[in-house]
């Protein structure tokens, strides 16, 4: 552990200022995971590389930290490094941990792959907060691959991190840049597509035993044509209310819960 701690004009934090915007941290494979949730999450995944801490945070996740060496920084300096507006002090850096549709999909083309049952695909989903939050919901309805496709948000923002409250180094993620290759690749694995929309068949009237891949779209303009026409069937959520619609996370919460309750009975 260092004994002094660094300061925002030290070298180092002006490194990891830069890893809190997109281009910062890409073609180098690392990005930093905030809060002691993103920290847990990165020490049980084994993809941190380094923590860095206030003095005050040190102490308050000692039983987290444990014997893993530690960089002190300042108030200012972690306030400097972190997106967030009440940073938690405590912070790690890691390596980029998505993994291929190869090991997670193909089973004939990778010996520790294995057969999903639940795979949510989100299609251009462009909110940090949105994305991080289907994430989680992913992890707790007990999804096996969770892919984030198109012109996607990205996975290592911070914000995305920190939404998925340690749940993003729970679940297999794929990033795919073609949707379609995405759902293409859901169908050779022998999952059923079922894009979630507005206008489709119920979803409390759709069989969701079989092995199922969510398709969700953008949090503004949904899914489009194109890739719900390519959908083996277009499920809607019924609104009994007078709400115009649900928002991104919890549609993706009530679909993957149906599925996991179905796949369970």
């Amino acid at each position: 552990m260092t004994s002094v701690p660094l300061t925002p004009s030290n070298a180092r934090v002006k490194e990891l200022r830069k890893l809190s915007r997109r281009s910062g941290g890409a073609g180098r494979g690392v990005f930093l995971s905030p809060g002691p949730q993103g920290v847990e999450g990165a020490i049980r995944a084994d993809v941190w590389r380094e923590l860095f801490a206030t003095p005050t945070a040190v102490e308050t996740y000692a039983d987290l930290i444990g014997e893993r060496p530690v960089t002190l920084v300042s108030d200012q300096a972690m306030a400097a490094i972190s997106d967030a507006v009440s940073p938690a002090g405590i912070t790690a850096l890691c390596d980029f941990f998505d993994q291929s549709w190869d090991r997670v999909m193909d089973p004939s083309r990778s010996s520790d792959a294995f057969v999903p049952r639940l795979v949510a695909i989100c299609a251009d989903v462009r909110d940090p907060g949105n994305a991080g939050t289907v994430i989680r919901c992913a992890d707790a309805a007990g999804a096996d691959a969770i892919v984030l496709a198109g012109d996607a948000v990205d996975l290592y923002n911070p914000k995305t991190i920190r939404a998925s409250v340690g749940s993003a180094f729970h679940v297999p993620i794929v990033i795919e840049r073609d949707p379609l290759r995405a759902m293409e690749a859901a169908k050779a694995a022998g999952l059923t597509v079922l894009a979630a929309d507005m206008d489709g068949e119920s979803l409390f009237e759709t069989d969701l035993g079989a092995p199922t891949a969510w398709l969700f779209g953008n949090e503004a303009w949904g899914l489009p044509a194109e890739l719900a026409g390519e959908a083996d069937r277009i499920v809607s959520i019924p609104i009994y209310g007078q709400a115009e619609s649900l928002n991104l996370s919890t549609a993706a919460a009530v679909c993957l819960y149906a599925s996991a309750r179905a796949q369970r009975a």
